[in-house]
């Protein structure tokens, strides 16, 4: 009776040799595509660090802008209002912003290009926006963001409710390159929190 022959499994070591031209082509093709720093930098070190700084100068820039300036008036609870479209605003996000920052505090907003639907909404939400320009950090090229805003909270019969404000800090600031939802955000929340019950 014959026996089987015994077949030995080809070890790591065997599949690798038989692929290693594969193998080679496959990190040569990657390695050509990396960036130029990682591999003509001599000083991947250098590179490292220049990186490091780039994440934390715009993590410190992007944090989330702060409301001054608040003034409140006793008002109730506010569900729902209605935003005044402000073509004057220089920046075109503010209204996008201003819903989003409405939605996480569960009031529902609608948008009216005009105060002619004044009898359709209690409360009110006025705005303006003014954009500066400026070449973020490791940029050579000027890009806008919003330097100030001012929200205002009114009844439908023009009474104002509170008002606050966003004012970019100068130099080195906090916030100059968050986005509009991050500027906004804190401000809305102070004109809806900040109410007597």
């Amino acid at each position: 009776m014959d026996t089987p022959s015994l077949q030995r499994r080809p070890t790591w070591q065997t599949r690798l040799q038989l692929r290693s031209p594969l193998v080679l082509s496959l990190g040569a093709v990657l390695g050509l595509s990396l960036t130029g720093c990682s591999i003509v930098s001599p000083y991947p070190t250098i590179e490292l660090i220049k990186a490091s700084g780039a994440a934390t100068s715009n993590a410190i820039m992007s944090r989330p802008g702060v409301a001054t300036n608040t003034v409140t008036h006793a008002h109730a609870q506010i569900k729902e209002l209605c935003i005044e479209f402000n073509p004057q605003a220089q920046a075109a996000d503010v209204v996008p912003a201003l819903q989003s920052a409405l939605r996480q505090l569960n009031v529902d907003s609608r948008v009216y290009d005009n105060v002619s639907a004044a009898d359709k909404c209690p409360v009110w939400l006025r705005y303006n926006a003014f954009i500066d320009w400026d070449t973020p950090p490791f940029s050579d090229r000027y890009t806008p963001y919003i330097s100030t805003a001012a929200l205002t909270l009114q009844n439908a019969s023009g009474q104002i409710l509170a008002s606050s404000n966003y004012v970019s800090p100068t130099g080195f600031s906090r916030s100059k390159w968050a986005t509009t939802q991050n500027k906004l955000g804190p401000v809305v929340a102070a004109l809806i929190n900040n109410r007597v019950q």
